[in-house]
């Protein structure tokens, strides 16, 4: 590796620093003339006109010795950062809470007791009213240290108080600590693996859920509390492929930013995955009207100007946003009219490069894909499923990465390009037996292509009627039916049979079931 190609943290840093956030850089180091020329000053203004992080160029420029550079760095990387939390645009109210801590420390370690309760009191106010437990629980037990030694005031019954204030705290921080760990073992397992594929991996998530989920008094939960009760229960109905429950723990989860809406510029990032993962469930229902108004909803909060938004909350927004513009197309087969919304996605995802990790890059592809294979576009779809296949250092969810290979093998049957299938189904049942993935729905669609090239063209349909038929005794099988959830391979044998556009075939399909 060059130095050039290096990712270094420093340089990514400075990169990721506003205009407005340099000013105030500039400013703060500046406050004292010494400063002024400082190596690291000089050596932030070169990296922030550089294009790229280059060791060699940095010491040929003279601003710092080889020796010297690692303490520069780590001297600017460390002034950048103090400067951040003095911008007002990242005094939030976990930092501000934080900083009375550091100021009843310092008053406390200058024998100012009484002074350093009175802030510690408030700041406990501030963090109970604004569910910030585990600080709360650090000012108690700091409190607890104080009073310890300010015997001036009457210590017996304030010494019963921040006992049992300690004890409530501490029991509220177990169970949150407790339910936080289980809905992000689950969520764990999903991003890994997917959702179950039988009746055994279904057992052993419900038991890992029942032994993990700690004894609970609902009335007594706090909103925190019950966030991660409603998140822990949503992980497990995906996992289990249970939509309609998953659509109404995310439905409690956003309802409950709702009736605490203090919460949601407080807890933004929490607030997007609840409306996330709501869109999500009501996709997989199927339920297109609620779906429209739902993501109307969500994108009429997010982009108020009350909406607190930082970089981090900038591209979810980015993410959910769009992925849920192109699921909607999904629900009713409306591909041709989705197409519109690619080219507005691919110059948006260069601006966000740097914040969206390959794995959501890669799922935006295979929604792509899925689009032009809908609207029949068939080349167009095997360029976008060549970018996940052809990656190789790529970390994905399995269950996406098994589906690009058999919409590709699909995608170049479709296209007529006969000359790739041999080696394409080699490759894909090598790939699928290796991932431990192999459906009963994939190996029905594999031994229907291989078989393909020795049917007689009069023949053919009669061939897609005969899987069309095997097919359909999957359709609804708790565990066989998530092949579905990405490729929707019935409604493309459909068309096969009855000459028609795939997406045709849906729009009829989600008509008839919204008219019954």
């Amino acid at each position: 590796m060059t130095t050039k190609d290096q990712k270094d943290n420093l340089f990514s840093l400075i990169k990721s620093l506003t205009k407005s956030e340099k000013r105030q850089f500039k400013l703060y180091v500046g406050r004292l003339g010494v400063n002024s020329n400082s190596k690291f000053l000089k050596l932030f203004n070169f990296l922030d006109k550089a294009k790229g992080y280059n060791e060699d160029l940095i010491i040929k420029s003279g601003i710092v010795k080889k020796q010297q550079l690692s303490n520069v760095k780590a001297h600017l990387y460390k002034q950048i950062l103090i400067s951040l939390r003095l911008n007002p645009s990242h005094q939030d109210l976990r930092l501000q809470i934080r900083e009375q801590q550091d100021f009843a420390a310092i008053l406390y370690h200058k024998g100012l007791y009484k002074q350093s309760l009175k802030i510690l009191d408030k700041a406990k106010e501030l963090a109970i009213i604004n569910e910030e437990k585990n600080s709360a629980f650090e000012i108690v037990e700091l409190e607890k240290v104080i009073e310890s030694q300010y015997i001036t005031r009457s210590i017996s019954t304030r010494a019963d108080e921040l006992a049992i204030q300690a004890k409530e705290l501490s029991s509220l921080n177990v169970i949150a600590s407790k339910l936080s760990n289980l809905s992000l073992q689950l969520y764990s397992n999903i991003l890994k693996t997917g959702y179950v594929k039988n009746e055994q991996e279904a057992n052993i998530v419900i038991n890992y859920f029942n032994e993990r989920l700690p004894k609970l008094n609902f009335d007594t939960l706090g909103f925190r509390e019950k966030l991660w009760l409603y998140k822990a229960n949503l992980w497990q109905s995906f996992l289990l492929q249970d939509f309609l429950n998953c659509y109404k723990y995310a439905s409690k989860w956003v309802d409950l930013f709702h009736q605490n809406p203090s919460m949601i510029n407080l807890n933004p990032v929490f607030y997007l995955k609840g409306n996330n993962y709501l869109l999500e469930s009501l996709f997989f229902i199927g339920n297109k009207p609620k779906f429209i108004n739902k993501l109307k909803q969500f994108e009429t909060t997010v982009h108020n100007t009350k909406f607190n938004k930082d970089e981090n909350v900038s591209a979810l927004i980015f993410l959910y946003t769009n992925f849920h513009s192109i699921n909607q197309h999904y629900i009713d087969g409306s591909f041709e009219e989705g197409l519109a919304v690619i080219p507005k996605i691919e110059k948006e995802l260069i601006q966000y490069k740097e914040r969206i990790d390959p794995h959501h890059k890669m799922i935006f592809y295979y929604k792509f894909a899925s689009l032009h294979f809908g609207a029949g576009n068939n080349k167009a779809c095997i360029k976008y499923l060549d970018k996940i296949i052809s990656n190789k250092s790529l970390s994905m969810r399995e269950d996406l990465l098994c589906f690009s290979r058999v919409l590709n093998l699909v995608a170049h049957y479709e296209a007529g390009l006969d000359y790739h299938l041999e080696s394409l189904l080699r490759s894909t049942y090598k790939f699928l037996i290796k991932m431990n993935d192999l459906h009963e729905v994939q190996k029905e669609m594999i031994k229907f292509i291989r078989g393909l090239q020795d049917i007689y063209p009069h023949d053919l349909k009669n061939a897609f009627k005969e899987l069309h038929t095997t097919l359909k005794t999957y359709e609804d099988h708790p565990f066989e039916r998530r092949a579905f959830l990405y490729l929707d391979i019935i409604s493309w044998l459909e068309s096969k049979i009855e000459n028609k556009p795939v997406g045709e075939i849906i729009q009829t399909k989600y008509l008839l079931k919204n008219t019954l």
